[in-house]
C-alpha cells in the first residue's frame, strides 16, 4: 500500500532527527502508530458519497445571525445572504468581529434535480484566526487555490488540481440540512479541508434526535444534527492519535413544512475554537428602550 509506506516513512524521518520531546513522536508511539496502521490499513473501506436531491427550493432571503462562544459571549455580528436566479442559487455568510477580525464565504450552486456546488471561495483574517487565508475551489475545473500568509508573514500560495466530487457542500451545509430526509439514519457528502495545503474528507450527517425551544410562549423542536468529519486512509488512522482529529459540528435544524437551521455549533477554521451561530431578530429602538426601563 503506497500509502501506508508514505506515512510510515514521515513518521520515521520525525523520530529519527532528535526533536524536541514536544514535538517529536517518542520511539514507543511511532512503534504503536505503525503497529495500528499495518492492521487498520488492510480494513479501510471508501466512504461513499451521495447526491443530495432538492426538497426545499432555494429562493431569495437575508438573515441576520451572531456569533458566540459557547458561554453566550457575542464575539461578532453577520449575515446570510442568498439570491436565486432559476436553478443558480448564491449564499453568502459574513461576520464582522468586534476585535477587527472578518470572515466571509460564498457558494454558487445549482438546485436542477440535484444540490452542485459551482464555485466556493473563502476569506479569513485577523486576531481571531490561527491563519489569514484565501481560498477558491472551482468545482467544474476541479482548480483549489490557497493564498495564505505564513508565521514570518510572507505571502504564500498553493493551488493544486482535486477530482472534486459532484456531492462538494462547502459553504452549503445550511442549505443541505434543510434538504436531508430526518428519516435516514446517515448522509455522506464530500467537502475540501485542510489549510493551508487543500484535500478532500467526507462528512457524515446523522440526526442526534429532538431539541426542544421556544418562540414566545410557544414550544416549538428542532432537530440535532451531528456533522462527524472523516480523514480517510491512512491519515485517518494517525490523525486522533496525533490530536489532529477534527471536531464534530451540530446544526439544529426546525423541521416540517419550510424547514430552516436555526443555529450551529463547531469551528470555522481547522484546530479553531467551537463558536455557536444563531438567527436573531432586529432589535428597534423602541424595544431596546422599552428593556432598558425594565431594568431601571
Amino acid at each position: 500500500m503506497p500509502h501506508l509506506k508514505s506515512v510510515i516513512g514521515r513518521l520515521s524521518f520525525l523520530c529519527q532527527r532528535g526533536m524536541h520531546p514536544r514535538h517529536a513522536l517518542t520511539r514507543e508511539l511511532f512503534a504503536l502508530i505503525v503497529h495500528i496502521i499495518i492492521i487498520t490499513g488492510s480494513l479501510l473501506r471508501p466512504v461513499f458519497a451521495e447526491t443530495m436531491a432538492v426538497r426545499q427550493v432555494e429562493g431569495s432571503l437575508h438573515g441576520f445571525l451572531v456569533l458566540q462562544t459557547l458561554d453566550g459571549k457575542t464575539i461578532a455580528e453577520g449575515d446570510l445572504i442568498e439570491t436565486a436566479k432559476a436553478a443558480a442559487v448564491k449564499v453568502q455568510m459574513v461576520f464582522h468581529f468586534h476585535d477587527g477580525s472578518y470572515y466571509e464565504e460564498t457558494s454558487e450552486f445549482s438546485q436542477s434535480g440535484q444540490l452542485r456546488l459551482l464555485r466556493n471561495h473563502l476569506m479569513q483574517k485577523g486576531p481571531s484566526f490561527k491563519l489569514t487565508i484565501e481560498r477558491s475551489i472551482d468545482v467544474p475545473t476541479g482548480q483549489v487555490t490557497v493564498r495564505y500568509a505564513d508565521d514570518q508573514g510572507n505571502q504564500k500560495e498553493e493551488s493544486v488540481h482535486i477530482e472534486l466530487p459532484t456531492d462538494l457542500a462547502n459553504g452549503m451545509f445550511l442549505v443541505l440540512m434543510k434538504n436531508i430526509d430526518p428519516a435516514k439514519a446517515e448522509t455522506t457528502v464530500s467537502a475540501v479541508a485542510g489549510e493551508p495545503k487543500p484535500r478532500l474528507i467526507k462528512v457524515i450527517i446523522a440526526p442526534q434526535g429532538k431539541t426542544p425551544f421556544t418562540i414566545g410562549r410557544s414550544k416549538r423542536e428542532a432537530i440535532d444534527y451531528d456533522l462527524k468529519p472523516k480523514i480517510e486512509g491512512a491519515a485517518g488512522v494517525v490523525a486522533p492519535l496525533l490530536g489532529k482529529q477534527p471536531p464534530d459540528t451540530h446544526i439544529w435544524v426546525a423541521a416540517g413544512d419550510g424547514p430552516i437551521a436555526l443555529k450551529s455549533e463547531g469551528p470555522l477554521e481547522p484546530e479553531g475554537p467551537i463558536w455557536r451561530i444563531v438567527n436573531v431578530g432586529a432589535v428597534w429602538p423602541s424595544d431596546a428602550a422599552q428593556t432598558e426601563s425594565k431594568k431601571q
